[in-house]
């Protein structure tokens, strides 16, 4: 039922515009702007955050344009906007009350015990790794910080023919890993360890090694929008000068890499730290088509000869079942 305004010119009743669903993305997007959220996790823009909101709020999904011309009453109204607040008073990332997001192209839950997914190394794993790497000679792969399970899961689904280990220090992110895996069927494929770094790999050795770890160092973190407050401190924070993670990924690599095996880390804004610290390492920067960086990569062979740590001697898999 259509609601009525105030009288118009001559005393005649004026309809009020209907509201839409794009009426309410854009009522959502003009606030979002004036409020100054940071954009970010998930989305780069008002419009596309308050549209994943919106459609959440209102049960809708996001793939049909044409369900932005369907009208929306007072209790779906109330909700999509009761969401925009809460976005804006809380700073919660807009993930984190959908629950969805997307990586390398594949639907992935996610909630505070865990990173938003936003690597570059998507573009990456969506090619197989080539031309870097021959996709066809990838068998075993390992994810350090997995996190939701983003990378693991979606290395899997680009790479058929290969199994995939992925370790993270968190037992609480291997929970919402295992329901990812689960989602996606691959728990025949993929399995979850709890490990810090290699330490419960024992002597594993892997095609490929790749992390998208914790590289904020301590000035940085704390210079952080609020909505980083929101993600888990243990998956960004990485010591003074956020290296103490990718300290242990080139120490100890090697020792876990078959023969031309390789390692792949992202280090985002740490790229010029990491340069001047290990300045020796041939490192291959990766350029990315659609935007990112501070991703490089190594050969087995360009890695530091260390001996492998002595962890524990069998690999103890959990939440996949």
């Amino acid at each position: 039922m259509s609601a009525v305004s105030h009288s118009g010119p001559g005393g005649a009743p004026r309809r009020s515009r209907a509201v839409t669903v794009g009426r309410l993305i854009e009522q959502g997007a003009r606030r979002l702007r004036r409020a100054g959220v940071f954009f970010g996790h998930g989305t780069d823009n008002a419009r596309d955050e308050s549209a994943a909101l919106v459609l959440h709020a209102l049960g809708l999904a996001h793939e049909d344009p044409r369900l932005y011309a369907r009208r929306v009453g007072v209790r779906g109204q109330q909700c999509a906007r009761q969401l925009i607040t809460r976005r804006i008073e809380a700073r919660i990332p807009a993930v984190y009350l959908t629950g969805q997001t997307w990586f390398a192209g594949l639907p992935f839950y996610v909630d505070s015990r865990v990173l938003i997914p936003r690597s570059p190394i998507a573009e990456l794993i969506e090619r197989g790794f080539a031309p870097w790497r021959d996709p066809r000679a990838i068998r075993r792969v390992l994810d350090v910080g997995t996190g939701s399970g983003c990378i693991a899961i979606a290395c899997a689904k680009a790479l058929p023919r290969a199994r995939v280990d992925a370790v993270d220090i968190s037992r609480a992110a291997l929970e919402v890993a295992a329901r990812n895996v689960r989602r996606h069927r691959l728990a025949r494929r993929v399995r979850l360890i709890h490990s810090d770094h290699f330490s419960a790999l024992g002597t594993e050795r892997y095609d490929l090694i790749v992390s998208n770890p914790p590289y904020v160092g301590a000035r940085e973190y704390a210079s952080l929008p609020p909505e980083y407050r929101h993600e888990p401190r243990l998956a960004l924070a990485a010591g003074r000068a956020g290296l103490d993670s990718v300290r242990a990924l080139i120490a100890q690599s090697r020792a876990h890499l078959r023969p031309g095996g390789a390692l792949i880390v992202e280090v985002g804004n740490t790229e010029r730290a990491v340069r001047r610290v290990f300045g020796k390492l041939p490192f291959l920067w990766l350029q990315f088509e659609r935007g990112g960086g501070g991703v490089f990569m190594l050969e087995a062979g360009q890695l530091p000869a260390v001996p492998a740590r002595r962890g524990a001697s069998r690999v103890r898999a959990e939440y996949t079942r």
